[in-house]
């Protein structure tokens, strides 16, 4: 696999990502929802904005946020010469999707922490006001400053919902619980299958005592060539 096709990949994921992302940011109020497929009532839409990282995880205050902002910027850098490394040393072209994936979806979710609150107005989830995109109101400023953007999340799929736990289960005995609960959107989709696949396939993609491209065994695995 070439880098021009990590390119593509990565373009063509970040386009998904963020018109997904704008629609639901200027159609949508916060704590909105719909059904997606009436049939699959639990395949829905509902809106919310993360300031921090996957299920809601975050540092507390300005400056915690500009530190997760900050470190999605790094991990984004050095993604760029980790996928160089892996093509240059002709990895499977598998996990070298699989790598582009989360690549990609980590820059689709550093653009919302970057930007969005630069770009668009705030959202009221009490008013249940639509956010609109500066230009349109004006100019009049966003939400935020650079680096203080909230992340889009949409996807909701609760499967099983109203549901408790016997009484013989430990600790959460007797409690309720919902399975699909996380919010996430296309970005965290992609990082999440890239690991799941990498995991999953990492005997095809790093087979035992194969061979490199110059004939001889290769046993290493990518930690040990990094």
């Amino acid at each position: 696999m070439k880098l021009k096709h990590v390119f593509l990949f990565t373009i063509l994921i970040l386009i998904v990502d963020q018109f997904v992302k704008i629609y639901i940011k200027t159609h949508y109020y916060i704590g909105q929802e719909t059904i997606l497929i009436n049939a699959i009532p639990w395949m829905r839409i509902h809106f919310i904005e993360n300031e921090g990282m996957a299920y809601g995880w975050k540092l507390s205050g300005g400056w915690g946020k500009i530190a997760l902002t900050v470190f999605r910027l790094i991990a984004v850098v050095l993604g760029t010469f980790y996928i160089k490394g892996v093509i240059a040393k002709k990895y499977h072209p598998g996990y070298i999707i699989c790598v582009t994936f989360i690549y990609a979806g980590a820059i689709g979710n550093l653009i919302d922490s970057l930007f969005y609150g630069m770009i668009f107005e705030f959202s009221d989830p009490y008013s249940q006001n639509l956010s609109y995109a500066i230009w349109q109101d004006g100019f009049q400023g966003g939400y935020a400053g650079m680096l203080h953007g909230r992340v889009v999340d949409m996807l909701y799929f609760p499967i099983i919902q109203d549901a408790t736990f016997p009484s013989w289960v430990p600790v959460w005995g007797g409690e309720s619980f919902e399975f699909f609960r996380p919010v996430f959107n296309i970005a965290d989709a992609a990082i999440s299958g890239g690991v799941i696949a990498i995991l999953v396939f990492q005997s095809k993609f790093f087979p035992s005592g194969s061979s490199d491209t110059d004939g001889s065994s290769q046993t290493e695995t990518p930690s040990e060539n990094s």
